[in-house]
């Protein structure tokens, strides 16, 4: 008598519907862990950019970059941060840079859109209860209308 080696079709399917049910369990982890990842790339790009539009405010009221009486002293453009601007007390006329890139929103799902264009700008003009964009960038928030892990809209992280 011969005995026959291998799997039965039974124990073949009772192995494939345990990894499934392994997979279907592991599936919502992983996309937590991808949403954490997400948010923590959120917060290091809003530090980033708002510590550059401090920096340029404080450079321009050193006199450092040229502006009229009237303006603001923040950047005209979230761009600047990272084109760099002219260092008016440098005698080379060197440039300032306070960004090396400007980063992309993390929660902006908009492929093909330049990094600047996926924040939303706040002027030094508008008040804080309905930020809008004007002549300066004052601060930048995300463009989601998404809650974030800890229940905070990520447009007023």
């Amino acid at each position: 008598m011969r005995l026959a080696r291998g799997f039965t079709l039974i124990e073949l399917m009772m192995a494939l519907t345990l990894l499934a049910l392994l997979a279907s369990a592991a599936f919502p982890l992983v996309e937590l862990n991808a949403r954490r990842n997400r948010e923590a790339e959120l917060r290091s790009a809003l530090r980033q950019i708002r510590t550059a539009i401090d920096a340029y405010k404080r450079a321009s009221d050193e006199g450092r970059i040229a502006r009229s009486p009237e303006a603001s002293g923040y950047p005209a453009e979230l761009a600047l941060l990272a084109k760099g601007v002219t260092d008016q007390t440098d005698l080379k006329g060197r440039k300032l840079y306070f960004l090396r890139r400007v980063p992309a929103d993390p929660m902006c799902e908009c492929p093909g859109t330049p990094p600047e264009a996926t924040w939303q700008l706040r002027s030094y003009a508008s008040p804080p209860d309905s930020p809008s964009a004007g002549a300066d960038v004052f601060d930048v928030m995300s463009r989601s209308r998404r809650d974030g892990l800890n229940g905070v809209p990520y447009k007023d992280w």
